[in-house]
């Protein structure tokens, strides 16, 4: 055997060549606090602040849960983590202070203080006194990765709704003193049902129907006729579909046109996602086949090599796991893909074993674009859920994480998405930032319930969006905060204020005028029978510097949440753009050649059908002199062009 010392460390080389370690100059371990510690005041700041993120709710790093004390005792895969009386042999203490060579607890940020340190070690040697009333929701949060269940709390006698989402949340505003505001207008609701369901605006006849209770939506015929609206535009399975392929195209990257297309990089999955939404396929069935593609889904999974390989963090099998984590997991391993994670709990490994499922051969580790020498291993972000066999083929590899990502003890994968869709509907997630589901969410029994509510009913998203849409809580009148506002000081208190999409705008443009896009890049398979083949809607066209300036993205990467501020860029675009300035021109045109009304009339009728209201007597008035008598095409123009600029247009309220 061989001793020698190197930067402070005392090595003993055996004969096997492999360095046992000695400390040469060991740490010294701070002695306990001279004084009576309380757990409340003392101990558990500390294991909140610097413990809980790795040793609490789902996370049991190294098996090692600190939520109890039964817990602590038992410790993890190294043992007991703490031994009665015992501080200056409990794992714990020699942890902190760094006593044990190449580890030292926490293991990203500071390390804990010798004043911290010693107030540990008084703890245990004082008996290791515990007070699980000190840990209160939120104190130690951790998201949790099983799913759960919680009870559907009763209803309260003078209750209007007994929709599950209004029972927890009248618990939720108990808690918070608030009194719900009275449900929106039958105008309101049914302005916000179709735009945020189909993305329309409503038809004129059906929209008067509705808002004078007869017709279809007679009370005589439907005891609750909000109800019956969302049941009627959930089952336009064709608008239905045109509507949410924007919000999949976003996340899934899939466009009709840029980088990659040209040299065959990357390869469109409109035809099988349209298919997917139209049959309303169940979500764990959608997951599995973009996980696992089949040669119709390819495109999302495989499409990901066009951006070749500028980088090590980029490269096809690391751009693939970051993807499905981000958009199905609520993960974000962008940060883990160069080196472990700053600003999670996620390393190097992960993200890397996660992309060898996708790569034809193991990857090897390379940290911040150095290699390390070391090849990853094949694994799951959670890998208790199970393993993925690394010695299969690619295919068999895929087969294994879609069964993951949709497996029943995987609580994940359905919170990720009904969060989604509550932001759909409400502007802003129970959980924020949406790729980031390990945050707290404002109520967790809420969206545990949502989640597990989707499993129970066979992953069927229309149904989720069912219960959203008839609840009290989206009936509420809207109100304007900052999505980015963090918890606590966000409360839930209605709807966001919500600026439509460029579709939206654009399709909201093509109602009023009866003008639609043109050069489809897509053709309806199988349109409906009563659907027009003139109706051409504005995702199913290339992005131009319209359809930019307003938000649509180049799809480049995954979009979770388009930008809805307005930009200089939009204000051109609105104002001066000749993409707008032409389209205009056609639909006044339009209007006035198969239509021809009084100026009084036409006012009402476009104010009716874009915002669902009369105008006032002074905007009758103001508008009246803008339209003139008789009217022309450039006057109804600029009549048109400052209807559509309102916010009450614009806008979902």
């Amino acid at each position: 055997m061989t001793l020698f010392l190197r930067a402070g460390v005392l090595f003993l080389v055996a004969a096997t060549g492999l360095p046992g370690w000695v400390w040469a100059n060991p740490p010294a371990l701070p002695v306990a606090a001279n004084r009576p510690v309380d757990f409340i005041k003392d101990v558990h700041p500390i294991l909140t602040e610097r413990c809980y993120s790795c040793h609490a709710g789902a996370k049991h790093r190294g098996g090692l849960s600190l939520e109890s004390r039964e817990s602590l005792l038992k410790g993890g895969e190294s043992g007991p983590a703490a031994l009665e009386g015992k501080s200056g042999e409990s794992l714990l203490i020699k942890l902190v202070a760094g006593l044990v060579p190449g580890k030292v607890m926490p293991q990203s940020g500071a390390r804990l203080s010798s004043d911290e340190i010693a107030v540990l070690r008084a703890w245990i040697d004082q008996g290791l006194k515990w007070d699980a009333s000190a840990i209160k929701a939120g104190d130690s949060w951790a998201a949790p990765l099983a799913p759960r269940r919680p009870d559907v709390p009763t209803p309260k006698d003078d209750q209007a709704s007994t929709n599950p989402i209004d029972l927890f949340l009248q618990a939720y505003f108990d808690s918070k003193t608030i009194t719900p505001a009275p449900p929106v207008s039958d105008a309101v609701y049914l302005r916000r049902a179709y735009l945020d369901t189909i993305g329309l605006l409503p038809p004129t006849k059906e929209a008067a129907e509705f808002l004078s209770s007869t017709g279809e939506f007679a009370k005589d015929k439907s005891p609750d006729k909000r109800a019956a609206l969302a049941q009627k535009l959930l089952s336009r399975n064709q608008a239905y579909a045109e509507h949410w392929i924007t919000f999949w195209n976003d996340l899934l990257r899939n466009d009709f046109q840029g980088t990659g297309y040209i040299d065959g990089g990357r390869k469109t999955i409109t035809t099988w996602l349209y298919w997917a939404l139209y049959n309303n396929i169940p979500y764990d069935q959608f997951v599995t086949q973009l996980v696992n593609p089949s040669a119709a889904s390819e495109g999302f999974a495989n499409g990901i090599v066009w951006r070749g390989e500028t980088a090590a963090a980029v490269r096809p099998p690391m751009q693939a796991s970051q993807n499905i984590a981000k958009i199905f997991l609520g993960v974000n391993l962008k940060c883990a893909s160069c080196h472990d994670s700053f600003i999670n709990e996620w390393k190097l490994k992960d993200s890397y074993g996660l992309a060898n499922v996708y790569s034809d051969a193991p990857l090897e580790l390379v940290r911040c674009d150095i290699p390390t020498g070391q090849k990853a291993e094949t694994k799951f972000l959670w890998p208790e859920l199970g393993s993925i066999d690394a010695s299969r083929p690619r295919t068999g590899r895929l087969a294994q994480l879609a069964l993951l990502i949709t497996k029943e003890e995987n609580g994940r994968t359905p919170r990720t998405i009904v969060n989604r869709l509550w932001a759909q509907y409400f502007g802003r997630g129970l959980v924020e930032p949406l790729d980031d589901m390990a945050q707290q969410p404002w109520s967790a029994d809420l969206l545990d319930w949502l989640a597990s509510d989707l499993v129970s009913n066979g992953y069927d998203l229309k149904h989720i969006m069912q219960l959203i849409v008839t609840s009290r809580a989206y009936q509420l009148p809207s109100v304007a905060t900052d999505p980015r506002q963090p918890l606590p000081a966000y409360v839930f208190k209605g709807p966001e204020v919500r600026r439509l999409t460029a579709e939206e705008i654009l399709d909201g443009i093509s109602t009023l005028t009866g003008v639609w896009q043109a050069s489809p890049q897509f053709a309806i398979p199988n349109p409906e029978p009563k659907s027009d083949p003139s109706v051409v809607r504005a995702w199913r066209v290339n992005s131009d510097a319209l359809t930019r300036a307003l938000g649509r993205p180049n799809r480049d990467n995954v979009t979770t949440r388009r930008q809805s501020e307005a930009t200089t860029l939009q204000a051109l675009e609105l104002t001066n753009g000749p993409a707008l300035t032409d389209w205009l021109k056609r639909g006044t045109e339009k209007l006035l050649a198969t239509n021809p009304q009084p100026s009084r009339d036409r006012v009402a009728a476009l104010y009716t059908q874009a915002i669902l209201r009369t105008p006032s007597e002074k905007e009758m008035e103001l508008a009246t002199a803008m339209v003139g008598d008789p009217v022309t095409t450039d006057s109804l123009e600029d009549f048109l062009w400052s209807l559509i600029m309102t916010p009450e247009f614009q806008y979902v309220y």
